[in-house]
């Protein structure tokens, strides 16, 4: 399963390793996700203010991951993935330290800075790993780390501050950032030399088939931006919902995803990956147009798993063509460029979705995503088939050569 110029029973340990230490760190970040709008609401923060909390974290992440995934295509991965894990660990501290919305803001931006060094510098780690005509099902198991630590990140947070307060919460994240630094630096070898290297800046943003990633990146973290910050304001504002409750409504959304990362990578190597991507997108867009017209626990749940297995039928096919891209361009630049995109995504989302909910209200900032996603359906059908064919990547698996 693995290639790459780490001798395999290494590649297996680091593997491992990042596994638990990328589901660690998502755990200690989940845990704030469904508090975030409703702590920020305590210091008087407005719809567009909390857009810009979320967003903060975003832009520096946006801005600095192809920074970092470039210099790590350079100069080793293991210790840039350390320092970002060690600064999580300084930084759940700071949240406690936060009492107004500029200095939670603050905290946010740094926060989003210690991102960029961390998910995807590991996953260009794992993806340098990654054998030929397996990239879904090797990606995709990798990545139940990631939705998993956030799956059980809000529902652990939610019954966290319900039982001992909101300062229990940020020790816990501090504690769970501790554990993945332990683990990186004890059982995570520095690969050796990339194969190749590294394209210009150019080059890697020019890569057809990876624009297309590009373009579907943006537009599932709109979706998911929207879903994440504003899920728990109509839960606890309109349904009157516990923090317990919300954590479970967006744990839901993450454990569904993490559920189907394997068995969707599996599909993702040998089916049209194209197909899995706008089939995956299209239930997330249905999905948040019919959540204004919801009520109570029950329903919210069920469109969180909705949501939860749109993004588990699509995430793995578009991380497979990412990292065979990224054979050409650099795994770190791949990954950079995948995750940046992403990152704008949620700095779009919610400053776009808090205004729209100032003006009009929250049931409009879920219509306006749900047709953004539905609208950009067609554009990334014929952004990937002509990507794919004019850089001659495979649709799926068997059509490597």
């Amino acid at each position: 399963m693995f290639v790459s110029a780490t001798a395999p029973a290494e590649g297996v340990r680091a593997y491992r390793a990042l596994f638990v230490a990328v589901f660690s760190a998502m755990l200690g970040l989940g845990i704030v996700i469904p508090l975030l709008p409703s702590y920020a609401e305590t210091l008087g923060a407005t719809g567009l203010e909390i857009g810009a909390i979320f967003s903060g974290f975003s832009v520096s992440r946006a801005l600095l991951m192809p920074v970092f995934g470039r210099l790590s295509d350079r100069r080793g991965r293991k210790w840039f993935i350390v320092l970002g894990l060690s600064l999580y660990t300084v930084l759940s501290l700071a949240y406690l330290a936060a009492d107004s919305v500029a200095g939670l803001i603050a905290v946010r931006v740094v926060h989003g800075m210690a991102s960029a060094m961390v998910i995807p510098i590991a996953m260009a780690y794992i993806a340098d790993l990654s054998a030929v005509g397996a990239e879904g099902t090797h990606m995709g198991t990798f990545s139940i780390a990631l939705y998993l630590g956030m799956g059980i990140g809000p529902l652990a947070g939610g019954v966290i501050s319900a039982t001992a307060g909101m300062a229990a919460v940020f020790l816990a994240m501090t504690a769970f950032s501790l554990v993945s630094v332990a683990v990186c630096i004890a059982f995570v070898p520095e690969p050796g030399p990339r194969p190749r290297p590294p394209l210009s800046d150019r080059s890697v943003l020019g890569h057809p088939a990876l624009r297309a990633a590009v373009f579907f990146q943006l537009v599932n973290a709109f979706a998911n931006g929207t879903f994440m910050v504003f899920v728990p304001l109509i839960a606890s504002l309109a349904y009157g919902l516990s923090t317990a409750e919300t954590g479970l409504v967006i744990s839901v959304s993450s454990l569904s995803t993490s559920a189907l990362q394997r068995w969707s990578g599996r599909l993702a190597d040998r089916y049209d990956r194209t197909a899995l991507i706008v089939g995956g997108t299209a239930m997330i867009a249905a999905t948040l147009l019919v959540i204004p017209s919801l009520s109570g626990f029950p329903a919210l749940v069920l469109a969180a798993l909705a949501i939860g297995i749109g993004g588990g039928i699509s995430l793995p096919a578009v991380t497979a063509i990412v990292t065979i891209a990224g054979r050409t361009v650099g795994q770190g630049a791949a990954m950079g460029a995948s995750n940046t995109a992403m990152g704008v995504g949620m700095i779009v989302s919610p400053l776009l979705s808090g205004l729209v909910m100032d003006l009009y209200g929250i049931p409009d900032v879920f219509y306006l995503s749900g047709i953004i996603c539905a609208v950009a359906l067609p554009l990334f059908v014929l952004l990937a088939r002509r990507g794919l064919a004019d850089s001659g990547l495979p649709v799926k698996s068997e059509d490597h050569g």
